[in-house]
């Protein structure tokens, strides 16, 4: 069945009541474009479809905390802990240890540019009680916005079936996030944290690569694809464009870009196009999300994590087919101002913001003891959490660490006049130079 046509039976099954099956790969993508001041819509293809929102969900995590903040309940220099809960989610994550604490300030900025899942859960945690309670805060303010397609069971937005959102929802969400909190905006568009000699990088390419860029956030999942929220100011205007189901990183800043090129230059045509009302008289489509893992994470697509927004090898970034730049059919009529939109190379002026957190106990060097990637996980009784446990070389140290009490072996002494053993080093040796490790 073409798009075009499964298009048409959406419609007619949305009139009847009836649940549709899952939207098919071929060109799915929900695309949005509006005024942030007026709210009215410049741009909109299937932004009225359920859609799995993966790491967007941390604008609305962001949004609830910021509403807690305003209503007194936690303040920014409030102290947040890492729990088990938090230290078991899957990667993108920080790792810090359980009993690592932060203020909440810095743990919204490593929220927001290293899309760090398990500082989502400390939040929660923190304003909510818990990720169940937290959740249901993030439910109430969807309905208080108008967001009728959108529902929340976590934080983070690592895949669970009642995670779902709409690029309408979303863009509702950015635009009143960025009405209500404008002195926050450093929380949405920082380049780049640094945490000790560590830096990590915003996975929103755009506010290196786009003239005016101003936020917001990625997100990923196999069966979401690749989505972004992004907001973009040039000449006292403000837009936010709203790109889900992406084929790739790349793809999902292109289509970004080209959308906010099309509202600032009017592509040339902007007298053409009716009006499509506002954001929030868009059509909600009853709908069941679709669902993209075949496409993004199946075989040809190389390997990597069920949820992480980090790229991975084994991707295609550029050129057309899958994984690449083929915007065929996604944006109807629309021609970029320029070949490949206003994108330019990276360009960073800003420094990065310097962020921190208080080890727990016995732990002297947070950066060591920050889980890295590949880490396995061990359920505990009642298989409800994971806890990370170091492999390899991390798992030896630690090991010899928790024998505190082991005599070393003692040191022998050779005899007077003995002659050294073959292959035997003299104490005055000049040490071997050791290989670098790859």
């Amino acid at each position: 069945m073409s798009f075009r046509l499964w298009r048409s039976a959406a419609l007619a099954a949305a009139l009847t009541g009836s649940l549709l099956i899952k939207m098919p790969s071929a060109d799915a993508a929900a695309l949005l474009l509006i005024d942030a001041d007026s709210g009215k819509v410049l741009h909109s293809e299937n932004a009225g479809y359920p859609w799995y929102p993966a790491s967007v969900s941390k604008i609305m995590t962001t949004y609830v905390t910021l509403r807690a903040v305003k209503e007194g309940r936690i303040q920014l220099t409030s102290i947040v802990t890492v729990s088990p809960r938090a230290l078991s989610q899957a990667p993108s994550k920080m790792g810090f240890p359980v009993g690592t604490q932060m203020t909440v300030e810095d743990a919204l900025k490593m929220l927001m540019v290293k899309s760090a899942n398990d500082i989502a859960v400390v939040l929660a945690e923190g304003v909510g009680g818990s990720v169940e309670g937290f959740a249901e805060e993030m439910n109430k303010t969807s309905r208080r916005l108008g967001m009728t397609q959108s529902s929340w069971v976590n934080p983070n937005g690592l895949p669970a079936d009642g995670q779902i959102t709409s690029a309408r929802d979303m863009a509702i969400l950015a635009r009143t996030i960025m009405r209500e909190f404008p002195e926050y905006s450093r929380f949405w568009n920082t380049h780049s944290i640094q945490l000790g000699r560590r830096v990590f990088r915003n996975y929103n390419r755009l506010v290196t690569q786009y003239p005016g860029a101003d936020g917001m956030k990625t997100g990923f999942i196999c069966a979401s694809g690749y989505n972004l929220v992004a907001t973009a100011t040039r000449n006292g205007r403000k837009l936010i464009a709203v790109v889900l189901g992406a084929n790739s990183g790349k793809d999902r800043t292109a289509q970004a870009a080209k959308l906010l090129d099309r509202g600032f230059t009017g592509g040339g045509i902007a007298w053409l196009v009716p009006s499509s009302g506002t954001v929030d008289s868009l059509q909600a489509i009853a709908a069941a999300p679709p669902n993209l893992r075949d496409e993004i994470c199946g075989k040809n697509r190389g390997n990597r994590g069920e949820a992480d927004d980090e790229p991975q090898p084994g991707f295609t970034d550029s050129g057309g087919g899958p994984g690449g730049l083929n915007l065929g059919g996604l944006i109807t009529g629309f021609q970029p101002t320029v070949a490949g939109s206003s994108l330019h190379a990276p360009i960073d002026t800003q420094a990065p913001v310097v962020v921190s957190v208080i080890p727990p106990k016995g732990v002297a060097n947070i950066e060591a003891a920050m889980a890295p990637r590949g880490r396995k996980a061990k359920k505990t009784k009642g298989g409800q959490q994971t806890v990370a446990i170091p492999v390899g070389e991390n798992a030896k140290k630690k090991n010899a660490a928790a024998k505190p009490d082991a005599k070393p072996k003692a040191e022998t002494k050779p005899k007077p006049g003995a002659k050294p053993a073959a292959g035997a080093k003299s104490a005055n040796a000049a040490p071997a130079k050791k290989k670098p490790q790859p």
